[in-house]
C-alpha cells in the first residue's frame, strides 16, 4: 500500500517541478509621445568667449575646444602701446590651456609666443613665467608658471568678442 501511494505521488511531483512559471504580462495602455528628452552633445566642439579689462587695456579671446584640441583668436587693444591680434592653437591639459599665440603687432606678422591660461568656471587666468633666454617666446619651465597675478578674463558676449578679434 505504501508503495502505491509513493508511486502515485512521484509523477505529480515530477510534473510540478518541470513547469516553468509564467512571467506576468504588463499591459501598455498608452504611450506619451509629447515628452522629449534634451540630447546633450558631449563630443562636439565647445566655443567660449572671454574679455579682460585692465585700466584702459582690453583683451578679447575666443576659444574652440574640440576634445582637447584648442583653436581660437586673441586681440589685445592697448591704450598707450601697440595693439596686437592673432590666432591661438594648442591643447588642453587638465584645466590648463597650453597655447601658441601667432600674432601681428606693429604691422609685422609672424610673431609667436607661448601663452597658458588656467580655465575656471568664471573665465581664464593668464599664466606668468620666465621665458626661455634663447627664444624669448617659450616658457623656460612649464612647472614654474604661476597664475596668481596674471590677467583675468571673464566670460563675455561672443558677438562683442568676435567683432573685436575680426
Amino acid at each position: 500500500m505504501k508503495k502505491l501511494i509513493l508511486l502515485g505521488i512521484l509523477p505529480v511531483l515530477l510534473l510540478n517541478c518541470n513547469k516553468k512559471p509564467e512571467a506576468p504580462v504588463a499591459e501598455i495602455t498608452s504611450v506619451d509621445t509629447t515628452a522629449t528628452e534634451k540630447v546633450i552633445d558631449t563630443l562636439g566642439s565647445k566655443s567660449f568667449c572671454y574679455m579682460g579689462v585692465t585700466g584702459k587695456d582690453t583683451v578679447y579671446v575666443t576659444i574652440d575646444d574640440n576634445l582637447g584640441t584648442i583653436t581660437g583668436k586673441m586681440a589685445t587693444k592697448n591704450s598707450e602701446k601697440d595693439s596686437n591680434k592673432g590666432d591661438l592653437n594648442g591643447f588642453k591639459a587638465g584645466d590648463t590651456l597650453k597655447l601658441t599665440y601667432d600674432f601681428a603687432s606693429e604691422g609685422v606678422s609672424g610673431n609667436k609666443n607661448d601663452i597658458y591660461f588656467l580655465q575656471t568656471k568664471d573665465g581664464l587666468v593668464e599664466g606668468i613665467g620666465e621665458r626661455d633666454a634663447e627664444t624669448g617666446t617659450k616658457y623656460a619651465n612649464d612647472k614654474k608658471i604661476k597664475y596668481a597675478g596674471g590677467r583675468t578674463l571673464k566670460t563675455a558676449d561672443c558677438k562683442t568678442v568676435a567683432e573685436a578679434v575680426k
